[in-house]
């Protein structure tokens, strides 16, 4: 009768592991980093360093000492956590603030779940969000980017930042951008201050591509959020161009090309189905907007992407997948 046994299900296996699609959201994050440490120089070095260090250290000692379970840093995962992290940053956070961050990121938000796969908000976002709460100064110390080669920014504020100061101050948004000389194929190459993620769009974007290309990521996810900043921002735009900022401009500035690409499409803290995923886009890019638009702080992604995590199970619960085999 034991012949007649067999393990439970899945039966049918792939190549497809969680090193191999880490690894692969690694390289994607590359072009990124490297862009972001060729323009903020050695302390964008070593804010990258002291985070996926961090982050992979922490989760070894965790999982060995703490869960007494094999380790787990092979995965690549803590990696990602580490470099995503980094790129939320400015450059000149410390290393002892960089190091919280990421306790907050693997000690808390992932491994007190239980680890990969069980963690309820994306870890890196969690870190950031902390930190930003914990140490407004050093997460809003922006420093116009030198570089390993001597490539200067126009202004060390976000432009985002100077838009909601200028607003505040009774300028329009026209004379805003005309002040400070931005220009939209300035923030696609290289952004003029900000997280180091921020420092250029195509530099992410193309790591969004490979993504797409070796199939890790789905775009409904980023597509949704796409469609609903560029609808929400054209209809306020459209009806008080001085006080309100297009389409163009919100898809481009802050963290909407590293939220959207990168950490609103974790597998483990987004929705299992394609409506839901849609659901959960629209979300996070209608509340980014509000945040923007009516809220205190000028950028609104992290919050929006936390937010919407906690809404997951539910979406999960309402929306289901499809079965093997049926309609």
């Amino acid at each position: 009768m034991d012949k007649l046994l067999v393990s439970p299900n899945p039966h049918i296996h792939t190549a497809v592991s969680t090193r191999s699609l880490m690894r692969d959201v690694v390289i994607a994050l590359l072009p990124a980093t490297v862009v972001s440490i060729v323009f903020y120089g050695l302390s964008m070095l070593l804010v990258t360093a002291v985070s996926v260090v961090s982050c992979v250290l922490l989760e070894y000692l965790i999982t060995r000492f703490l869960l007494k379970k094999p380790s787990t840093i092979c995965d690549w995962s803590a990696s990602v956590t580490g470099l995503l992290l980094a790129l939320n940053l400015p450059s000149t956070t410390p290393w002892w603030v960089v190091f919280i961050g990421a306790v907050v990121a693997i000690g808390v938000a992932k491994m007190t779940f239980g680890g990969l796969g069980q963690n309820v908000f994306n870890p890196a976002i969690a870190g950031r969000v902390f930190l930003l709460i914990s140490f407004p100064t050093y997460m809003t110390d922006w420093k116009a980017p030198q570089g390993l080669f001597g490539a200067d920014a126009v202004t060390g504020a976000t432009p985002l930042g100077l838009i909601k100061e200028g607003l505040l101050q009774g300028q329009t948004v026209t004379g805003i951008m005309a002040e400070n000389g931005f220009s939209y194929g300035q923030m696609l190459f290289a952004n003029v201050g900000g997280t180091a993620g921020e420092i250029s769009a195509i530099a992410l974007l193309a790591g969004f591509v490979y993504l797409l290309v070796r199939r890790v990521i789905r775009p409904h996810i980023t597509l949704s959020i796409w469609a609903t900043v560029a609808v929400v921002s054209l209809i306020f735009w459209l009806c008080a161009p001085e006080r309100f900022t297009d389409p163009l401009f919100n898809l481009l500035t802050g963290g909407m090309i590293l939220g959207s690409c990168f950490m609103a499409t974790d597998y483990v803290t987004s929705p299992m189905s394609v409506k839901g995923g849609v659901i959960f886009g629209v979300g996070i890019g209608f509340i980014t907007m509000m945040i923007r638009y009516f809220g205190s702080y000028p950028e609104g992604m992290s919050f929006a992407i936390l937010i919407m995590n906690a809404v997951v199970p539910l979406l999960n619960m309402w929306f289901h997948q499809k079965k093997y085999g049926r309609d």
